[in-house]
């Protein structure tokens, strides 16, 4: 059954008269018989028993009208659930990001959008800089937050904020009372870091680079509480963003026990060029978003300059 001869059948099939239906459906009585024909001879059968100036619709006709019907039917579902995921007032809006933005950015972002977009939903999606850069390419979700900046061609993209990088160290650390501290001053000592393909492992990795660092990786995670963690447990030193974590200060000790846990590690600016990560949100470039995804992305724009956000 094609699309195209849904409309006109359907309106013939009620009406069982050419020149009514060619009425309703502003065709000339002929052109209408002519589709007839076409339409019966491509399935082999006549659909209508000829009465005079009546048609009547055969056994062939009525099992032709009910899937016409019924694909008329999922047709017209199908369009409104198009305008209502296009709609930037409804639909849905898929948003991959890194699982350290799931603690504070993202419900931040998300609640605040939806104080004023409650009829827009979330489908949420967690996971390293390369699947959330990935997702957005092609097409599983429809933006993206991450950090850093993919280097992928076809990725539009918008900062959001610069966060500062601090050395984060174990509370009984020779640097722990510092006020700012350089990578190069941790040299030979054990790293904690993220896993390979995360961005705060590609950030690691490039400052490390600039200063003539090859560090000593002990342990990898795929999420900055764990590698916080080992920190806190006396297994190495980490760079980990402030903002993440909370504010950073020297007097901040982790290894102090909260209820029998350990707080957190010793947050220490670093004192290194370019020691931040830039976050943004980012969408395929290729396509055109649906509006509700359309709608946040400029409200997140606009939370962005509201707060003196980065270019």
């Amino acid at each position: 059954m094609l699309s195209e001869d849904l409309e006109w059948f359907i309106t013939l099939a009620e009406l069982e008269r050419v020149g009514a239906a060619a009425e309703r459906l502003h065709l000339a009585q002929p052109t209408l018989s002519r589709m007839l024909g076409r339409l019966e001879r491509r399935l082999g059968v006549e659909l209508f028993d000829r009465r005079g100036k009546r048609i009547i619709l055969n056994e062939f006709g009525r099992i032709y009208y009910e899937q016409a019907r019924r694909a008329q039917s999922e047709l017209d579902t199908a369009a409104k659930s198009i305008a209502d995921l296009n709609s930037p007032a409804n639909g849905v809006v898929r948003l991959s990001f890194l699982h350290s933005f799931g603690g504070w950015l993202v419900p931040q972002l998300v609640g605040e959008f939806r104080r004023g977009s409650a009829r827009i939903t979330f489908a949420l999606r967690q996971g390293p800089a390369e699947m959330v850069a990935t997702d957005v390419f092609d097409g599983t979700s429809d933006l993206g937050i991450v950090s850093p900046r993919p280097s992928v061609a076809g990725i539009g993209w918008r900062g959001l904020l610069r966060q500062r990088l601090a050395l984060a160290v174990p509370a009984d650390h020779r640097l722990a009372g510092r006020r700012q501290v350089r990578l190069a001053e941790v040299a030979d000592e054990d790293f904690i870091a993220m896993h390979s393909g995360y961005g705060m492992r590609r950030i690691v990795d490039e400052l490390c680079a600039a200063a003539d660092l090859r560090p000593r990786i002990a342990f990898e995670a795929s999420d900055l509480v764990t590698v916080a963690g080992l920190v806190a447990a006396g297994l190495g030193v980490g760079v980990l963003p402030e903002e993440d974590l909370g504010p950073a200060s020297s007097a901040r000790v982790a290894a102090a026990k909260v209820d029998g846990r350990l707080a957190g590690p010793v947050l220490i600016p670093l004192a290194d060029a370019g020691a931040t990560r830039e976050v943004g949100v980012v969408w395929s470039a290729a396509t055109s978003a649906p509006g509700a995804a359309r709608r946040f992305r400029d409200f997140a724009e606009g939370w962005a300059e509201r707060r003196g956000g980065i270019p």
